[in-house]
């Protein structure tokens, strides 16, 4: 598959300066809100956005296809995978730039202006990340990553990582000593925001569709670096990335999911004692894991037993502040129980919203997020827990 799109893109005429990638299953209100972002963000560019679902159960293009009427979608039968997803609209995109873009982000403005001027500036860029904050404002350590190593592997996994995260040694997966705020040449770019040559993906070939989720965008970086590109983590613009909506972080499938994409990138690109070592230590976590994860559900399934029903939508509402401005968000006064929630709006646009954000990170304030003109809230704690959605006209 791979070599037969490389064959056919190498013969397609350059229409366009952007085309944007983004998959999508069973999470039609946090893609909704990210395409009003995206719209905005691709505004002064040449750029076309497509949109593959893969077998939502949710109702997601009879929602959005009216909504958007601007943006191409592609509807499969059976959940592809990430990989095969991305390169069967790859086929038909016609830019000079390729973006794979997750549906649980949200963009500024400026963001994709700002990424096409930087990657320009570097002839020897091949790809580009970016900075990434979480749905509580706080940085994703995954927006720059190392290839993965047994060491890297054993830091991770005991918790060297955690306990020294600016180490280069024991957070060396993800460069804990590189500075944020900071450009830099990396390795591993995350797939949520990946921002590709499409000159370098005819040399590299596209996605490898044996990774079927997690795992598809260390292969084509660490594809891209051996074929004399350099990655590079963009600090210049920041986006939110709520983070497993699709497969929750911590059930059993992610673990198996997680892990065997891993498991699969070491026997393709790693040989002799290296690959055995690592193959070992990733079969120690999928076990770890696992455990953890069954345990973690049992505890779920007793907390859960005698807890009331949650609030209605209308109730969850009611105990948000409204935050339609930025003189009053300057206002603001926060502690762990507040939930606050962002109104996009001619004065109060997305840029600003993120920066927002997150100053107010360190309160532990909950954060929801409504695009103009959209019909839904969207919103998630942190990057380990499962997100909310509720109906935009519940809004007073």
């Amino acid at each position: 598959m791979i070599a037969e799109l490389l064959y056919l893109n190498s013969y397609k005429q350059i229409f366009l300066e952007l085309s944007i990638i983004i998959i999508n299953y069973n999470v039609k209100f946090f893609l909704e809100q990210c395409l009003h972002t995206v719209l905005k963000a691709a505004s002064p560019i040449e750029a076309e956005i497509w949109v593959v679902d893969n077998c939502s159960s949710d109702g997601s293009l009879t929602y959005l296809k009216p909504r958007f009427p601007e943006v191409h979608f592609i509807e499969n039968q059976k959940n592809s995978g990430f990989g095969a997803a991305n390169n069967q609209a790859l086929m038909a995109c016609t830019g000079e730039f390729i973006l794979y873009l997750n549906p649980d982000t949200l963009l500024p403005e400026d963001c994709l202006s700002k990424c096409l001027a930087f990657i320009k500036t570097i002839p020897s860029s091949g790809a580009l990340g970016i900075r990434m904050l979480d749905g509580s404002g706080k940085f994703l350590p995954e927006s720059k990553r190392a290839f993965p190593s047994p060491v890297t592997a054993f830091c991770k996994l005991v918790g060297l990582s955690a306990l020294f995260p600016k180490s280069a040694f024991f957070n060396r997966y993800s460069l804990g000593h590189l500075s944020e705020y900071e450009n830099h040449p990396v390795d591993v770019l995350a797939g949520a925001f990946m921002l590709v040559k499409k000159s370098v993906l005819d040399t590299t070939g596209a996605f490898d569709e044996r990774f079927f989720m997690y795992g598809e965008d260390i292969d084509l970086s660490y594809r891209i670096q051996k074929a004399g590109f350099y990655n590079y983590y963009f600090s210049g613009s920041s986006i939110i990335h709520f983070k497993g909506e699709s497969t929750r972080k911590g059930s059993l499938n992610y673990v198996l999911l997680f892990y065997n994409a891993m498991l699969l990138f070491v026997r393709k690109n790693y040989r002799g004692t290296k690959a055995g070592l690592f193959g070992f230590f990733i079969q120690l976590a999928i076990v770890f894991r696992g455990l953890i994860s069954v345990i973690s559900k049992i505890l779920g399934l007793f907390l859960k037993k005698g807890q009331k029903s949650s609030k209605t939508d209308q109730k969850r509402a009611e105990s948000m502040i409204l935050v339609p401005n930025m003189a009053k968000a300057q206002t603001l006064k926060l502690n762990k129980n507040s939930i606050l929630l962002f109104l996009e709006s001619e004065s109060f646009n997305w840029k600003q919203i993120i920066a927002q954000v997150e100053v107010f990170s360190c309160t532990n304030a909950q954060f929801r997020f409504h695009a103009s003109k959209s019909n839904s809230i969207v919103g998630s704690d942190s990057k380990e827990t499962e997100g909310e959605t509720l109906a935009a006209n519940i809004i007073s």
